[in-house]
């Protein structure tokens, strides 16, 4: 497992690197654009999925190729190959390593969304995801982000339960997968000042399924350790 987990990595992060510059036009259909960054196969009808994954970068190839990816990535821990098929089958899918930015062009976005990704990416890659991310909103467009709550982490220590912090929230390496570990953590402050800073007003924390982004009745997941903010492009 360990070496075809070290392929996958170092495969995926080549063909990003080589990919590095592109830009892709959303065709203006008259409806909202909105964007998932990091989605994973967390997706929702409508939305363009950015995501470095090589499930992102197959999405449309033939079927014996998808069937080949999935057998040896841990999507068969969570899907059918069915659901899988489906997902990438039905879904807008840009493959992309968001390390680099955001491969879009300026002010196109009606909606930004990211769950669980932006703690995958060190506090200065991190900002910069979120600068990338007001150059890409339109002005008035809101951005949604759901990271792991620095507070609720902080909280199971105090309670002694040292190890699940420790495990599930700083030094998570599944699979010893260099995209699964964690790099940076932040609670409501912390996150509302980067907001502020990259140009983000009205910076509001929201509740599980609760606020102002489209489809996040599907989107959003893991409501007890999560924190979730919405903020607006001016």
């Amino acid at each position: 497992m360990g070496s075809s987990r070290t392929l996958i990595d170092t495969s995926t992060k080549i063909i990003c690197f080589l990919k590095k510059g592109q830009k892709k036009a959303i065709p203006d259909k008259g409806t909202l654009i909105k964007v998932n960054l990091g989605s994973a196969m967390g997706v929702a009808p409508g939305w363009v999925n950015v995501d470095g994954s090589l499930n992102a970068f197959f999405s449309k190839w033939p079927l014996l190729i998808q069937y080949l990816l999935y057998k040896v990535t841990g999507s068969k821990n969570y899907y059918s190959f069915e659901k899988y098929h489906d997902i990438l089958k039905k879904n807008w899918f840009i493959h992309h390593n968001l390390e680099y930015g955001i491969p879009l062009f300026n002010s196109c976005a009606d909606y930004i969304y990211s769950s669980h990704f932006l703690e995958h990416l060190t506090k200065e890659k991190g900002h910069h995801l979120l600068q990338e991310s007001f150059r890409v909103l339109k002005q008035g467009g809101k951005i949604r982000i759901a990271v792991p709550d620095l507070e609720f982490a902080l909280n199971l220590f105090e309670k002694g339960q040292k190890q699940k912090m420790l495990d599930d929230y700083f030094f998570v390496e599944k699979d010893g997968s260099y995209f699964a570990q964690h790099k940076y953590m932040y609670d409501f402050e912390m996150l509302k000042n980067i907001l502020e800073e990259v140009g983000f007003r009205d910076v509001t924390r929201c509740s599980f399924q609760k606020g102002h982004v489209p489809d996040i009745e599907i989107l959003d997941n893991r409501p007890d350790e999560t924190l979730f903010v919405e903020a607006d492009k001016p």
